[in-house]
């Protein structure tokens, strides 16, 4: 009896990176804009944080594990949590869920949440700096950002507050070219749009 020859298929995943700073981007762009006295209230920014910076970015993160992409499953979800975690914290402070929680909040414990994803954002800072440039750039602006965030929530002079503002905003900006760029360079498949080689530094370049 004759057996049919085992079939080999290969599922080919497309790159999730694209959504992932794009919902890095939208979030990032309206938090600035609070931040920064253009926009006011935190009322919309709740929705666009829990959709865009928290849901896109887990997609993104599901997708990267399926590529066994340890670096950007970690980041995209790690951040994606944050998200989550921001848009809950405002939903508290506008007393969404109630009097009791919003007058029991502590600033400062948000500034030993901040320490930590600027802990978090270094070392994620070193592994991006053999992807891409435009990636280790962002996470540049990251750090600079939690480090404005940690300091102003302990009460910092005003400057940290601002400087969390422009590095937000700079991140939005950023993402959305490094989005751009994403999408495409793979659709002509070539270099469409630059992102810098990586470093070379830690492991060879492709």
């Amino acid at each position: 009896m004759n057996h049919p020859s085992p079939t080999s298929v290969k599922i080919v995943n497309a790159d999730p990176g694209a959504i992932g700073l794009f919902g890095l981007a939208i979030v990032t762009l309206v938090a600035s804009s609070q931040k920064l006295g253009l926009t006011e209230g935190l009322g919309y920014a709740a929705s666009w944080a829990i959709f865009l910076g928290a849901c896109a970015q887990l997609f993104a993160a599901i997708q990267d594990a399926k590529h066994n992409n340890t670096f950007g499953m970690t980041a995209f979800a790690a951040y994606a949590f944050f998200w989550f975690a921001m848009a809950a914290n405002w939903m508290v402070k506008l007393g969404t869920f109630g009097p009791e929680l919003a007058g029991a909040v502590d600033g400062k414990q948000l500034g030993f949440a901040f320490g930590g994803y600027l802990i978090f954002t270094l070392f994620m800072t070193i592994g991006a700096m053999e992807t891409n440039k435009v990636l280790f750039f962002i996470f540049c602006l990251i750090d600079v950002l939690f480090l404005g965030l940690t300091f102003d929530a302990f009460g910092a002079p005003e400057f940290f507050h601002e400087l969390a503002a422009y590095a937000e905003m700079a991140i939005g900006l950023l993402s959305l070219y490094g989005c751009g760029a994403n999408v495409l360079n793979v659709h002509f498949g070539r270099e469409f749009l630059p992102i810098g080689r990586p470093f070379g530094i830690f492991k060879p370049r492709p």
